[in-house]
């Protein structure tokens, strides 16, 4: 991609995101792929360092949102909740949204190969964004991207599936497809643990769910496979 457009595509994002960055470099990171890399290209970095904060700011983001939205929802009802929002299919579509994928620096072969497309490198650069903007100009701007962006997400976890494991038990029975759990990691102390089960069916990409207990996180994992892949439960 050549400077000109780049400028040119940074322009049209500043004024989408309605925000002007100090240091366009930030957002020239957040939107470079690691296949877009050369030999001499080493002073250069990709959008992974910038993923992975922007992971953190976005759980951050969401977490406070809901809290906002249901105040007298407990642990076992935000968890599925966060989950649903905080996924690699939400952050693609966050990403088409605010259309992140012209902008992606890629080789010409990941380019030919469609990836401006590609759910996982949109939802990295997604998350990318995110941290450049927070850097650039601390929470505010982070926060109003994701309030733009993952708007009517938001409104779409309103209704929480009473029971998203037996949901989940049902559509992989339709689909005649294989379920399991399994338990990713605990942490914490004794009177205080988390834990990190997946949602495995069949398939289909495994999903993420924490909780303060093996059936709290089992439910979050279900409820985040279920919005992942578009069913109501």
């Amino acid at each position: 991609m050549s400077a000109r457009k780049s400028e040119a595509h940074f322009a049209a994002l500043e004024a989408h995101f309605d925000y002007r960055f100090n240091d366009r470099d930030l957002l020239a990171e957040a939107l470079t792929h690691a296949s877009a890399l050369t030999a001499q290209s080493k002073a250069q970095r990709s959008y992974e360092r910038l993923e992975f904060l922007g992971d953190r700011v976005l759980g951050l983001i969401v977490a406070e949102q809901l809290c906002v939205r249901f105040p007298d929802a407990g642990e076992s009802g935000l968890a599925p909740r966060l989950n649903a929002l905080v996924n690699r299919a939400a952050c693609a579509r966050a990403a088409r949204r605010a259309e992140l994928g012209p902008a992606l620096k890629l080789s010409p072969s990941e380019a030919q190969q469609g990836g401006r497309e590609k759910e996982q490198i949109l939802a990295d650069a997604c998350e990318a964004v995110i941290a450049a903007l927070y850097l650039d100009g601390g929470f505010e701007p982070a926060r109003a991207f994701v309030l733009k962006f993952w708007g009517e997400a938001f409104d779409a976890v309103q209704r929480l599936p009473r029971d998203a494991k037996t949901a989940l038990q049902e559509w992989a029975a339709a689909k005649k497809r294989t379920l399991t759990y399994e338990l990713m990691e605990r942490t914490g102390p004794e009177h205080a643990p988390r834990f990190a089960v997946e949602a495995r069916v069949e398939g289909y990409a495994p999903t993420r769910g924490v909780g303060g207990s093996k059936r709290e996180a089992e439910r979050a994992a279900a409820a985040a496979f279920l919005a992942e892949v578009g069913a109501d439960g």
